[in-house]
């Protein structure tokens, strides 16, 4: 089996309605408008409380699912178009930086460059809001500093900061953003190693106390490779021309294919033994692959992009919720993203299926609860902007694709 159906829902037609979901993501938007406490952030989900206290008062600031990320994503729906917002975040983002060091020490982490845990990520949300020399120049010690490390992947690790060294160029056009991602890539390069079981090229990531292989798109290979292609434009076209080659082949001797299906396990190094089916959510399994390679230049791996697309229909709305990491939003962004790829409607149709579900996932949570998952990778605010891609019809994943967002006409 490639995925479990006790993790998923069946999958049920549910017609779109767009004045629902654009009611939905006001709602969400209000609703966390009016839960911010200055200094403290939002309340922590019981989800997201890691097997603490969710009522605990520590300040919680992390991109992925603490308050940057929820600044982040207020700000980008307000320059979208999307809403409108009651006031700037812009104010606390110098405080939230501070709360991080301390957060990060607390549990054990004394490294502020992550993208998805640290410093850059909020540093960067600040240079877009507000753009100073100083907060161009903390960026380029943050993301220089952070060249070769171990851990190698996205969440922690240098791809995350060449994340943020592609969105800087985009949006400057400065030349040291291009060399930083450039030296970030060569870096990269220069640790792969090459599995003789597989005939591949991969990564091993230092991370959390162990030695790993994540294939994946948070941890894994396949995170770092959408680094790589949204990024290809700031290499030299004989280096893209090795990466690319690598890419399609790792992920191909890396795929599981049933019928006409596809999915890849988490790590390289464990093979499936035939007791267990594999994830399919954008963290481990086929959404995330889709999500990371769908913008990849020629079409050699377009049967297993559309493979994987399948294998997301077919296993039906997570269990987990709405969120985009682990939930029904970011398996959405799948098909989204071959809409993007492929042009074909049954994709956008589908995507606003599992939209609609979220919708009632995030409405069945909150009654339980008692207030929304204020979070942008494992909560509400990420679905808000899942549901407005799907309004629009297009649109890349969260702070992965994209992070400045044009202000709309108007704005």
């Amino acid at each position: 089996m490639l995925f479990d159906a006790a993790r998923h829902e069946p999958c049920r037609f549910l017609q779109w309605d767009e004045p629902r979901a654009r009611a939905a993501i006001e709602r969400i938007v209000a609703e966390t408008e009016a839960a911010f406490v200055p200094g403290r952030g939002w309340p922590l989900h019981p989800r997201d409380a890691d097997g603490g206290d969710p009522a605990d008062t520590t300040p919680v600031p992390p991109l992925y699912f603490g308050a940057a990320g929820v600044m982040w994503a207020l700000h980008h729906l307000q320059d979208v178009g999307a809403v409108r917002l009651s006031r700037s975040y812009a104010p606390y983002l110098d405080d939230l930086v501070a709360q991080d060091a301390s957060w990060l020490a607390a549990s054990g982490d004394s490294t502020p460059a992550s993208y998805l845990m640290g410093e850059t990520a909020i540093a960067l949300l600040a240079f877009g809001l507000e753009p100073t020399a100083a907060r161009a120049d903390r960026l380029e010690a943050l993301i220089a500093g952070h060249v070769g490390d171990p851990t190698r992947e996205l969440m922690w690790g240098s791809p995350g900061t060449m994340l943020a060294a592609r969105f800087l160029h985009d949006r400057t056009g400065e030349a040291r953003w291009r060399e930083l991602f450039a030296r970030s890539a060569a870096a990269l390069g220069a640790c792969l190693e090459w599995s003789d079981a597989h005939g591949c090229l991969y990564w091993t990531q230092e991370l959390y106390g162990q030695h790993s292989t994540y294939l994946d798109a948070v941890h894994g290979f396949v995170a770092t490779a959408a680094v790589l292609v949204g990024g290809r434009h700031l290499l030299e076209p004989a280096a893209w021309e090795g990466w690319q080659a690598c890419i399609e082949t790792t992920v191909r001797r890396t795929v599981t294919r049933e019928g006409d299906l596809a999915n890849w396990r988490p790590f390289l190094d464990v093979e499936r033994d035939g007791t267990g089916p594999l994830l399919v959510q954008f963290c481990h399994g086929a959404p995330g692959f889709v999500v990371c390679l769908a913008d990849l230049p020629g079409n050699a791996l377009d049967d297993l992009l559309l493979a994987a697309g399948e294998t997301t229909w077919r296993a039906g709305p997570l269990r987990k919720g709405s969120n985009l990491c682990h939930g029904t939003g970011g398996n959405g962004y799948a098909f989204l993203a071959l809409h993007r790829r492929f042009g074909d409607a049954r994709w956008l149709g589908r995507a606003r299926v599992f939209a609609m579900r979220g919708i009632e996932q995030t409405e069945a949570e909150h009654r339980a609860v008692g207030h929304l998952r204020f979070s942008l990778w494992t909560g509400d605010l990420g679905f808000a902007i899942y549901l407005w891609h799907c309004i629009q019809g297009a649109g890349g994943f969260p702070t992965l694709d994209e992070f400045f967002a044009a202000p709309a006409a108007g704005a």
